[in-house]
């Protein structure tokens, strides 16, 4: 992939001292984070799952009549375990627990409380479905068993605003007498849900779908209490959408399928500030690679928006969350035929994409989940694998609200609100940029390179001159916490009447061109004691097309040629 080489220097730091907010816990076997969330004490808590399997000793002779006691007296040490990880402002782990589940043989769903605990939910050895509720240490409160006489699948668990528990699962057709209302129905598989009341008190217990096979997959709370649910439902080799809104007794007041030329999978649904609905999908291009589609729809089941984002890779966005302002940060996955990695996309109300970001290695990396703190920035959780391993460990990061990495150290803070005031003049002329990693951008247009050219203009020297005199002295105030000052060159991705080859290399080395012309510049300037000093941080490199501007999912080729500066902490 093309962001494969800043990626790899990513990841590579985590294991050294690093200024990246990203941290990766390694547990024996696979382990998995779920959700994460900020609490009140400004921490970050994600839960999730990992695996603990010990043999039993050859002494041990107990013998058991049928494999379920056997797996039961497996897992009441060993097997899964839910763990809850808590990390403070610098990424240090403050709280690291796990609770073994016992009669859990698969947990796919986490919620957090008000009260700063935790419901968890799940299948059971016997094929039952679980609910766990656990207080802020993970201690378990109580559990619940549930279910039909087949096999049920749960797929999520949401928190109502009543304090009840929505669990939202799938069940075969019942042919039992003992199971009341699920004595027949309504297809091959049903949607399945199931409120509980604060105390864990079963409310009621519903199905739902069509004469097909269906799927449970997310559901959300609209604010007069009724709820819209997700599904999947198959039907003549396609996956196709199901969504249906019921009250909060589980009256089904609509149900609506949307047919589709080719398979979809939703993943998420949410509520936005406007009361709307978004629901996150995707879908096979005709090269049978899954592309992101995003629906907006009102409570009567009217679709707004619906668009499909239409990228090289296959990718899916697994988690949604709106800001303030009506921007939406997504998160997921993009894969090509090699690797898979952490995606993470920002878009505008009206669902066009403004930017995006990866994260990985080359193995399997994935966020499932995203929450939005209290400053602005997000933090994600999910999967990372490294190079050497085959096991799935958990990672959780901190970004930016334009999805670029944050710094750990609280001195990223201070140098960000310094910076901005100290080119408080700058950046209200529209001239420069400077986001919360500690990246400046040029955006003035006579700031910007003209088509293949590298060399500055009289324009362009005036204002390095300028910039430069506020930004070295500070540099140098802050030298003992600062690791490097990069200088990073940029190009549009047109180089015309070339191969696609020919096109990056021309373009890679027009970059590192750009790069160093304004490094030579602003280091000349300097007198000797500073050039000693900068020559042990300063860091130029050429980065072609691979960060070219977007503006309305179109490349911006103006604004693409250009110089970019990025100051790294310790």
């Amino acid at each position: 992939m093309k962001y494969v080489v800043i990626l790899l220097f990513f990841l590579s730091s985590l294991y050294s001292k690093s200024s990246d907010f990203s941290l990766i816990i390694n547990k024996p076997f696979n382990d998995e984070l779920l959700d994460i969330t900020q609490d009140y004490d400004r921490e970050i808590s994600a839960v999730g799952f990992s695996r603990n399997y010990v043999a039993k000793s050859s002494f041990q002779s107990t013998t058991y009549s049928d494999p379920f006691s056997y797996l039961h007296s497996l897992s009441s040490k060993n097997g899964l375990q839910i763990s809850l990880i808590k990390v403070n402002n610098s990424a240090e782990i403050s709280i690291n627990k796990t609770t073994n589940l016992s009669k859990v043989s698969d947990a796919v769903a986490l919620v957090k409380t008000p009260t700063n605990g935790y419901i968890v939910g799940g299948n059971t050895l016997d094929g039952s479905l679980l609910i766990l509720k656990l207080d802020s240490n993970a201690n378990i409160i109580y559990q619940r068993v549930f279910g039909t006489k087949n096999y049920d699948k749960m797929s999520n668990i949401i928190l109502l605003k009543d304090g009840g528990i929505l669990a939202i699962a799938s069940s075969n057709t019942s042919r039992s007498k003992d199971d009341n209302i699920f004595e027949s129905g309504l297809g091959l598989n049903d949607i399945y849900l199931t409120k509980y009341s604060t105390d864990g008190t079963k409310l009621w217990s519903k199905k739902y779908g069509t004469q097909y096979d269906d799927k449970a997959i997310d559901a959300v709370e609209a604010d007069d209490g009724s709820i819209v649910v997700v599904g999947l439902t198959r039907h003549e080799n396609k996956k196709e959408l199901t969504l249906m809104r019921i009250t909060k007794n589980g009256d089904k007041i609509w149900l609506k399928q949307y047919k589709s030329e080719t398979s979809i999978t939703p993943y998420k649904i949410i509520k936005l500030k406007s009361d709307d609905f978004l629901v996150s999908l995707s879908q096979q291009n005709e090269l049978h690679k899954e592309q992101i589609r995003l629906m907006k729809l009102d409570l009567q089941s009217n679709i707004i928006i619906d668009k499909t984002i239409d990228t090289t890779y296959s990718n899916a966005l697994k988690d949604i969350k709106e800001f303030s302002d009506g921007k939406l940060i997504a998160v997921g996955y993009v894969k090509d035929a090699y690797n898979t990695d952490a995606l993470v996309m920002i878009l505008n109300n009206k669902l066009s994409l403004l930017s995006q970001e990866h994260y990985g290695e080359e193995n399997f990396d994935m966020f499932n989940a995203v929450t939005i703190l209290h400053n602005s920035q997000v933090a994600v959780a999910g999967i990372h694998t490294n190079n050497t391993s085959q096991e799935s460990n958990m990672w959780i990061a901190k970004l930016n609200r334009d999805g670029t990495m944050a710094q750990k150290s609280t001195k990223a803070v201070n140098s960000y609100d310094a910076l901005v005031k100290l080119f408080k003049k700058e950046i209200n002329a529209n001239q420069i940029s400077i986001k919360e990693d500690l990246s400046i951008d040029f955006i003035d247009k006579r700031l910007f390179f003209e088509v293949s050219k590298f060399k500055l203009t009289a324009m362009q020297k005036i204002f390095l001159d300028n910039f430069s005199k506020k930004l070295i002295p500070f540099l140098n105030a802050s030298k003992n916490y600062i690791k490097s000052f990069e200088i990073n060159g940029h190009t549009s991705s047109e180089w015309a009447g070339v191969s696609f080859g020919d096109n990056y290399l021309n373009n890679e080395k027009l970059s590192m061109n750009r790069a160093y012309s304004t490094l030579s510049h602003l280091f000349k300037k300097q007198p000797k004691n500073i050039q000693i000093w900068l020559s042990k941080i300063l860091v130029g490199s050429g980065f072609s097309y691979s960060k070219k501007v977007m503006l309305n999912e179109n490349e911006d080729k103006e604004k693409s040629r250009r110089v970019s500066f990025k100051i790294v902490l310790q």
